[in-house]
Formats: structure tokens, sequence, C-alpha cells
């Protein structure tokens, strides 16, 4: 395909021999009699040329240099000026213009101005692209995998990741909800700003409020200083709320509003304040069973779910797990160490209920514990390799006639109560469930402290 150029000049007969000229020596010509008609020929086609009179009426060659830079700066432009007035030329040149031809000029200069200036724009949109291709995979290097499932993922983060859209990422802990927002945070035009991420299941009941949206001087005992929260902080760049579905009930309105208003008032304080914010939340929880619970606002998660982006368990891509144990063997120090084909097999074979996280942190101690430079079987923990560990049984023992589901499970959330102090966010944590779904649990089947079982 030819390549354009755009000539602007308001000398019809200099514009035809430009247009002739540069279409015997290949390009595509498309041409305006004067400034405004040239932008709007530009905006239309968006040629990676522009040559252009430096004098004309209406809008001179400056006004049009200045606006072709501002709307598009890897464009080049190339000025045309009367013999004598090389110094307008080089001023043109030190507001961004490329280079210049003097009137008058023969077929030979031009062409090799038109040239030149075609094989640094070819050079400069290589450069540009190469830079974005790195700067992608250095985004992605700690997101490691080749199966479809992830191939989805890295496409939709591509897709997202310059918008102004709220996106919800689901996922088992330790699929790496992080990492992703990091990336999304990173290929976006808010990279320069801050990422601040929060926990909302990590942060006491009490203090998350504050710590969400900051407080003023006397707000509460111990307020003695105004504090910004994690939404000024993130101002201009990107605020992560992971385990947003351990967000209180009584907090998701005000959330609800900062997202909808875009300011946020802190505890304490009189007047909004004015934030420019995107917001990247995570959860392991199932959000519908929340709001069907009514622990979760359902036009919240519509708000935070605009983009939703599930990442898969490690168990559903494991062709992605040799590449990963390779990635952290190499993080980890391990150069030269290798996996015996076994092992590797039986390391591919595992469900990883703990995910990368889990695989990740077994690779670690393997490298730490390593008798060679070879890891075996005989190297992998117990639950790895299939081996069973001394003293321990089945977790339950069912009866041989059978055992109803329901009081079994009813079973199970009394015993993990009772063994944390009837602590709920422990038992939670005890049964690897969010608390929202434990007290759900609790009101089906009529479990409270004072009669454990009604």
């Amino acid at each position: 395909m030819a390549q354009k150029i755009l000539i602007i000049d308001d000398d019809a007969s200099l514009r035809r021999v430009l247009e002739y000229n540069l279409q015997e020596a290949g390009y595509e010509v498309l041409a305006a009699a004067d400034g405004a008609n040239g932008l709007l020929l530009f905006e239309e086609h968006r040629p990676p040329l522009v040559i252009t009179d430096l004098k004309m009426p209406g809008m001179g060659g400056f006004q049009v240099l200045a606006a072709v830079k501002d709307r598009s700066p890897d464009t080049l432009v190339i000025v045309i000026t009367a013999f004598g007035a090389v110094e307008t030329a080089v001023e043109a040149m030190k507001l961004g213009a490329y280079d210049y031809i003097t009137k008058p000029f023969n077929r030979d200069e031009l062409r090799l101005v038109v040239q030149k200036a075609m094989e640094m724009q070819g050079l400069s949109e290589e450069n540009r692209r190469l830079r974005e291709e790195l700067a992608e995979r250095a985004e992605f290097r700690s997101i490691v995998g080749i199966s479809r499932a992830m191939e989805r993922v890295f496409a939709t983060v591509r897709k997202v990741a310059d918008t102004e859209a709220a996106v919800l990422i689901t996922g088992e802990s330790g699929t790496g909800k992080e990492l992703v927002a990091r990336a999304i945070h990173s290929l976006s035009s808010r990279r320069n700003g801050a990422f601040v991420a929060v926990n909302c299941a990590a942060i006491p009941r009490d203090l998350l409020e504050s710590e969400l949206f900051g407080h003023v001087r006397g707000a509460f005992t111990g307020a003695v200083r105004d504090k910004a929260g994690k939404f000024q902080l993130a101002d201009g760049g990107t605020l992560f709320l992971d385990e947003v579905g351990e967000l209180p009930l009584e907090l998701q309105p005000k959330l609800l509003r900062a997202l909808q208003e875009k300011s946020v008032e802190p505890v304490g304080g009189t007047a909004p304040q004015k934030l420019d914010v995107r917001v990247v939340a995570a959860t392991n929880a199932d959000l519908e069973e929340a709001i069907a619970a009514g622990a979760f606002r359902d036009d919240l998660y519509y708000r935070l779910a605009v983009i939703p982006l599930h990442l898969p368990p490690l168990r559903e891509r494991r062709e992605d797990i040799p590449l990963l144990i390779r990635h952290f063997t190499a993080k980890h120090g391990g150069e030269g160490v290798l996996f015996a084909p076994e092992a590797l097999a039986l390391l591919q074979e595992y469900p990883w209920p703990g995910n990368v996280r889990e695989l990740e942190n077994t690779v670690e101690r393997l490298l730490i514990l390593r008798s060679g430079d070879t890891i075996g079987v005989d190297d992998l923990p117990d639950k790895v390799a299939g081996r069973k560990s001394a003293g321990k049984g089945r977790v339950v023992n069912l009866p041989p006639d059978g055992y109803s589901l329901e009081d079994l499970e009813r079973e199970v959330v009394l015993e993990a109560l009772e063994r944390n102090d009837w602590n709920q966010t422990k038992a939670a944590r005890f049964l690897r469930i969010p608390r929202h779904t434990l007290i759900y649990r609790m009101e089906k089947y009529a479990i409270t402290q004072e009669g454990k079982n009604k």
C-alpha cells in the first residue's frame, strides 16, 4: 500500500508539480489549497508526512505545523519557504518541523528530502512498536501462561487497560489477581500515577472507612491531624480494592457514591473532594451469592463489574505448570537446577488448591532443601508425590449406610466456630471461605453461640 503524503499550498501550479512528482515516486498524495482544508484532510486520513508552505493566506504554515503536531506528535512536517528566508524555516524546525525545502527546488531534491523523511518515519514507528511490545512483555513478565485460558486473560487486559472502565477480577486465592491489576494499571495512560492497593479483609472494620476515605483532625479520638485515605493517595492513578467482598455492608453505599460521583468525603469532613481515580477490584468470593444473602449490594456489584475478568485456577491450566516452575526456579536463584521428568509429571498432576502462590512456595522450598541439581520424586512433598503422611487419616469418616450432606455441613460449621472460640472471622479463615458465606451458613442452619444448634 502506497504511503500517504498531504500537501498544503495555496499556489495551484506548485501544488500540481508537487503532486505529480510524488505520485510518480510511488506515493499516494492528498492536496489542499489552504490550511483549514488541509487540517480536515489530515484528520480524515492521518498521513505520516505533511508538506506545507509557510506563507499562505488565512491559516499559515506555522499554524498548520502547530495543529498537526498537537494532534499527532509522530507525524513529520516538511515546510516550504522562499529562497532567502532560511531563518524562517529554521524557526519552523525549532517548533517541530522535520526539514525544509526552499523555492525553487528540483525534482531530485524534493524526492530525496521526502525519502529521508519516510525512512525516519519508518524507524520511529518501528521503535514505538518495539517499545510498546517490550513494555507489555515487562508488565506480563510475572503473569506466566501459554494456555488458552491465560491468553484470554491477556487479551482482555490489553483491551481494557487504557480505558476508564472499572474492572472486577475474580478467582480463587493465589491465582494472581493483584499482578493482573498492576498490569492493567501499567499498560494504561495512568501508568505514571500511583497504584495503591488495599486489602479490605485485612483492615479492622472500625478503621476501614478512615483508611479508604481519609479523616479530618478531631473526627474521632486519636485523630490528631488530617489524614489522606487510599482514594486520595490514588488520585490520578489506580486504586486496587482486594477482597472487596469483605467490605462491610454499612460502608458499601459510601464506596458506591465515590464511584458514581468521583468524589469522597473524609470521615468528619463536610465537603466532598473531587478525585480522578480508576478502581480495579478483586474477590475470591461469589458476590452473586453474597447479594442473595444480603451481604453485598447489587448496585455496587454492577458498578464494580463493568468489565468482569475471571482468573482460572491452576488445575484448569495444567499446561502452564512447567512454564511456571521454570519461571519460579529462575526467580529464586535456581539457575542450573533441573526437574526430573517423573517429578515434573507429578507436579503437573497435583491439583494445587493454593494455586500459583502454593506452586511458587513449593518450588522455593524445593530449591532450598534440594540435595543436588536435579529435583526428583523423593524431593517432592508427600502430598504432591502421593505419599501418605504418617498419622494422617481421612478428614471425615462416613458411616457405611450414608450421611446427610446438610447435616455434615452443619457439623463442620459448628466445629469450626467452636475451635475458634466463636470468632467468625477466624472460623471463616479456618474453613477457607469468606466471612459473609459463613454467616449465610449459620443463618441457614440456625447456628448460634447461645443455643449452638437450635
